[in-house]
């Protein structure tokens, strides 16, 4: 059985175009640079689960004409991966269910400072909310027919990645990334697919660029790879046509089918 991971967004925390910016990549025709705050779809059989909820969520989910969504993951605490979780509630109601909610502990705890007002019963007629239950993970767990490790990565504070695994098939998903243990590399070494940060192509503090993207992924080994998670500084026809054969730029859109 195959499992698909749809890009759901592409882009740094600011999205692509930016705000009141008019470079090359920002005035782009090609729809492959315009880039929504990063997030993927994962589907498998009866499966259905997004990793993270960006601002864009909303419209991700109508773009994409999804009205599954069984399960939420997240990677981290930061605005931009965070800040649509209340648009989940629509899937409460298409699904008649509490949907659940999985994150490391210092991410739950921020999730929950946030959106403190989000639980798992019902309020009276007329309060619209988002009905979750919340799982703290300190290890793999399932969600569905996909099996998910927590994947430990330096990326300011807390960041979990993801070793995720169906049908034989396994995908690294690590979109924000500063620093990756040995640990993390060797559990993530041979992959069907990696999907990782890749933000520019000079160095910044808090992400890993081009350069060393390319070459974590020479020591992963991964079938094939995708950057993600691009700022305006990256065309992606210019940086397609300079990477090696095995790797690629995502985009916005793009459907992976791996099976």
């Amino acid at each position: 059985m195959a499992i698909e991971l749809t890009f759901l967004g592409t882009g740094t925390s600011v999205g692509v175009p930016m705000i009141g910016c008019h470079c090359a990549v920002c005035s782009s025709k090609d729809p492959r640079n315009t880039r929504r705050r990063t997030s993927v779809y994962v589907r498998a059989g009866q499966t259905a689960f997004v990793i993270d909820t960006p601002p864009d969520f909303r419209q991700q989910m109508l773009d994409a004409g999804i009205e599954r969504v069984e399960a939420v993951v997240f990677t981290h605490a930061h605005a931009d991966h965070i800040f649509g979780f209340d648009d989940i509630r629509r899937f409460n109601t298409l699904l008649q269910r509490v949907i659940p909610a999985y994150a490391d502990a210092e991410t739950m705890g921020d999730i929950r400072r946030v959106f403190h007002y989000v639980g798992n019963e019902s309020e009276p007629k007329g309060l619209y909310r988002p009905l979750v239950e919340f799982h703290v993970i300190d290890g793999p767990f399932t969600v569905g027919d996909v099996r998910l490790t927590p994947l430990d990565v330096e990326h300011g504070r807390k960041m979990t990645g993801y070793l995720m695994e169906h049908g034989g098939v396994k995908i690294g998903y690590v979109p924000d990334c500063t620093v990756m243990p040995a640990a993390t590399v060797a559990a993530l070494r041979g992959v069907d697919v990696m999907i990782l940060d890749a933000l520019r192509y000079r160095p910044h503090p808090s992400h890993i660029c081009v350069e060393e993207s390319l070459a974590l992924l020479a020591e992963i080994g991964a079938k094939g790879s995708y950057l993600i998670h691009l700022c305006h500084d990256v065309d992606h026809a210019e940086l397609e046509a300079k990477l090696p054969p095995s790797v690629h730029v995502s985009y916005d859109g793009l459907t992976l089918r791996l099976a």
